[in-house]
Parts: structure tokens; C-alpha cells; sequence
């Protein structure tokens, strides 16, 4: 008899791939199947010595019968419609007990309406956030899983054999019920765009407002990823901003189209911010950013109209390193209170100093103040907000003259930096005690007959106006 399979990979794409040889590198029998069954065979020719930890199968039946039982099943498809289609033609071969697990950047409110779907069933749909890209599935993943407690029991010693190590510590853990994990990767991603976002707008200031060159820049973001400001997307665009086109002989990054992709998760995360009362203006000025981006044809014909960005920058690395430190600081809060909104309304148990942990190592926004974060949230934090802890505050209140040294100057010489425009106005709005939504309250009941709060005192009232 055949060996069985302790785990299941369904999708043998780029992360699939990566995640199946993972496994079999790290001692794991892994039953590979695919829907073109043509893949299977090309995947095994490049497995090379890994091959005998697989099982490839072309049919769905057989698949699951070389599972061991509880089975495990890991689909690494497109979300969406792919994803309910492949639990409707697996479910008929499985027995109370299996568990499912949905790997992609799947809507969280998908993974919560299969979890309880399945569960009628008696079985398990884990929703599962894999950071890392390629490199990181391959050699290790931070990863985000949501889902019943038998179910991590099943997946706890492949995830954490897997996973990205922080100083001997897996990257990865169960969050909660349900959607928790793929909540989870949804804000981390929410992060990611608000900080690339502001990785560009420095780029941006310094080439086009104070003339450096691509390489120049590169340089400055390869110092700043050896101190404080260490992290992946700042290491990766200091080499990119370094290499040129082999083509042209310019540097590449001049002959990139500037228009930006997205594919959904960040515009996730702005919406259900804004549903829970969470707005996350960094994230949305991201998310904007990127739309605003694809109009080239429409910039290209606004600034032959308009006039185009003309204003000098002066200030140099230094400055633009403690405004970078501020906007990371509050980008990260801004993610961390939507986690918590939605820990409430949802009733997961998030830890959110794990989920600093498990961000150390392995996904894209894994950072040198990730060890701060999980420590500020291991403390007791005045309101529950990062930016109280005496830590965080101490650290505002030194750099936050450098981010409103380089807004004023982008503002001045007329530079786009939505991302650290927003920075500063959430910056500046969180630190008033007494704020102008007074005079909006008013305006809504003269309007609308709505009512206001009155200040030290219960129940509706309404102005003068109406009487």
C-alpha cells in the first residue's frame, strides 16, 4: 500500500509550488495535484531530489484517498467563485474531521460563510494568510490562520516546521475563528500599501524636487535599512532604485511605467475601516495613490495644462529619515486599530503583540520596530493606541518635526505625498483634545433636525434654532 500523505497541496502555481517543496524539504509527505493536470508533471521534474516527499495525482479522487486521515487539504487558487467551486466538487470525497485551508488573499467575509457552511458538515475551513511572496513560501512564510482549534491542531506542526523563524520563533500562529487570519493578512497588506506609498513619496521628493538620482536614492535606503529603519520593503527598494536596464542603459526604474497595480486587498482594508468607524487615511490615501496612478493618459494632459510639480527640496537624509521613522509609526497604528475594531465586532481573541511577532520574519512588512510593537502591546497602553505608549509618543514627538519639515515642503513646490500628508493630519488630529466636530454637529441638526450631545450631559438636544 501506497504511502499516505500527511498533507495535501491542490494548485500548483507560484506560491503552491513553493509551499508543497517547503514542506517536502522539511520532512513532509505532500499529496500535489493541479487542475491542468499538465503542470504536475513539470513541477516533479523540478522537485529534483525533494520528489519522493511527493505524491502527484491527476484526479480529485485520488488525491484525497492518498491523504491520511483527518485529511488536510491546502488550495492554492484564485479567491473568489475558483474557491467555492473546489469546495463544492472536493467535499463529497471527505469525512467528518477534514479540514480545508484557503491560502489565497480571500475576502474574510467568503472565509466566515464557508467556515459556517462547512461546519454543517462537521468540517473545518481554515482561512489562511501567506506573506512572503515566492521566496518566502519557499524558504519560509509568515503566515496568519484562522479557523477551529481541532484544525490548528491538525496544520500546528506543518505550519511551524514551515515557517519564517524570528530567532528560533515560528512565524506563524492560530489568530481565531473563522476569518481572523485572513482579516489579519488583509490589514498587513493595508500596511504594506500605505508604506510603499510613502517609500515612493520620498523617492519622489527627493529625484523630482531636489534632482538625486535613482542611484542616490537607492544608496540612501541601503543606509537606512543597516540602523533603526531597517526592513524588507526599504532594503528591496534601495537595490532597485540601484540597477539599470540593460536595454537602455538607464536605470530601470526610469523606464518602468508609472502606473501601480493593486488587486484588491488594500481597498478591503479602507472599506471595512470605514464600516467599523476606523478610518485609515494613510491606508486610503494608498489605495487612492494607485488609482490616480493608472490615469496616466489624464496626468500627462493636466500638467501640460496645469503645470507640473516645480518647487526645490532642500532637506536631506537625515530629515527624510525621521519623517519616514513617523509615517511608519503611524501606518503600523493605524493597522493595529482596525485590527481591534474588528476584534470587537467579530469577537476574535487577536494578540496583537503576536501578530507583531509573527510579522518579524518572512513577510513584506516585516521591520526592525516589530519587537517595539509587540513589546508596547505586552504593556499597558493608555486608551489602547500604540501612539500612547511611552515609547511610540517619545519617539512622535522627536520625529514628527521632520515629517512636517518635508509635508510643508512637498505642499509648498506643489509634490504629491498624499500618504504623508495623511500621516500628519491623523497625527495632529489624535492629539486635540477638543476638536471642531462641535460646529459639524451643529450644522446636522440645523439641517436635519438630528441633535447633538451636549457637553456633561445625557440624551439628545437640539439648538436655538428650533425653538
Amino acid at each position: 500500500m501506497a504511502k499516505q500523505a500527511q498533507i495535501g497541496i491542490y494548485g500548483l502555481g507560484t506560491m503552491g509550488s513553493a509551499l508543497a517543496l517547503n514542506m517536502a524539504d522539511s520532512g513532509f509527505d505532500v499529496a500535489v495535484t493541479n487542475r491542468e493536470a499538465d503542470w504536475i508533471a513539470s513541477f516533479m521534474s523540478e522537485a529534483g531530489g525533494l520528489a519522493g516527499k511527493l505524491h502527484p495525482q491527476d484526479e480529485l479522487a485520488d488525491f484525497v484517498a492518498s491523504l491520511a486521515t483527518p485529511r488536510v487539504i491546502l488550495f492554492m487558487i484564485p479567491s473568489g467563485k475558483p474557491m467555492d467551486m473546489m469546495i463544492e466538487a472536493i467535499t463529497p470525497h471527505l469525512e467528518p474531521g477534514d479540514t480545508i485551508i484557503d491560502g489565497g488573499n480571500a475576502n474574510f467575509h467568503d472565509t466566515r460563510r464557508r467556515s459556517a457552511l462547512l461546519a454543517e458538515q462537521d468540517l473545518h475551513f481554515v482561512g489562511m494568510g501567506v506573506s512572503g511572496g515566492e521566496s518566502g513560501a519557499r524558504h519560509g512564510p509568515s503566515m496568519m490562520v484562522g479557523g477551529t482549534d481541532h484544525s490548528w491542531a491538525q496544520l500546528k506542526p506543518v505550519l511551524r516546521a514551515i515557517a519564517a523563524q524570528f530567532e528560533g520563533d515560528p512565524c506563524v500562529d492560530h489568530l481565531g475563528p473563522d476569518g481572523a487570519g485572513h482579516f489579519v493578512k488583509t490589514v498587513h497588506n493595508g500596511i504594506e500599501y500605505a508604506e510603499m506609498q510613502v517609500i515612493a513619496e520620498i523617492y519622489g521628493l527627493l529625484r523630482n524636487g531636489a534632482a538625486w538620482t535613482p542611484a542616490e536614492i537607492g544608496q540612501m535606503f541601503t543606509d537606512w535599512d543597516k540602523g533603526s529603519l531597517k526592513s524588507y520593503l526599504i532594503e528591496i527598494s534601495g537595490k532597485a532604485l540601484q540597477y539599470d536596464d540593460p536595454v537602455t542603459g538607464h536605470p530601470v526604474v526610469d523606464v518602468i511605467k508609472d502606473a501601480a497595480g493593486q488587486k484588491g486587498t488594500g481597498r478591503w482594508t479602507v472599506v471595512e475601516a470605514v464600516r467599523m468607524g476606523q478610518a485609515a487615511n494613510m491606508i486610503e490615501a494608498a489605495v487612492g495613490a494607485r488609482s490616480w496612478s493608472s490615469e496616466k493618459a489624464t496626468r500627462q494632459e493636466a500638467e501640460a495644462i496645469l503645470g507640473g510639480a516645480r518647487g526645490a527640496i532642500t532637506l536631506g537624509s537625515a530629515t527624510m529619515a525621521e519623517a519616514f521613522l513617523a509615517a511608519r509609526i503611524l501606518g503600523y497604528a493605524q493597522g493595529f486599530r482596525i485590527l481591534t475594531a474588528a476584534a470587537e465586532e467579530y469577537d476574535w481573541p487577536l494578540n496583537y503583540g503576536r501578530i507583531a511577532e509573527i510579522w518579524r520574519a518572512g513577510c513584506i512588512i516585516r521591520s526592525a520596530m516589530l519587537d517595539d510593537i509587540s513589546e508596547a502591546f505586552q504593556s499597558e497602553l493608555p486608551a489602547g493606541q500604540l501612539i500612547l505608549s511611552p515609547h511610540f509618543a517619545k519617539e512622535l514627538a522627536r520625529c514628527v518635526p521632520a515629517l512636517r519639515e518635508v509635508v510643508a515642503a512637498a505642499v509648498t513646490g506643489g509634490h504629491a505625498a498624499p500618504a504623508l500628508c495623511a500621516a500628519l493630519s491623523w497625527y495632529d488630529t489624535m492629539r486635540q483634545g477638543f476638536g471642531t466636530a462641535n460646529i459639524i454637529q451643529a450644522q446636522r441638526d440645523f439641517f436635519g433636525h438630528h441633535g447633538f450631545e451636549r457637553l456633561g450631559e445625557d440624551g439628545k438636544h437640539h439648538g436655538p434654532w428650533w425653538d
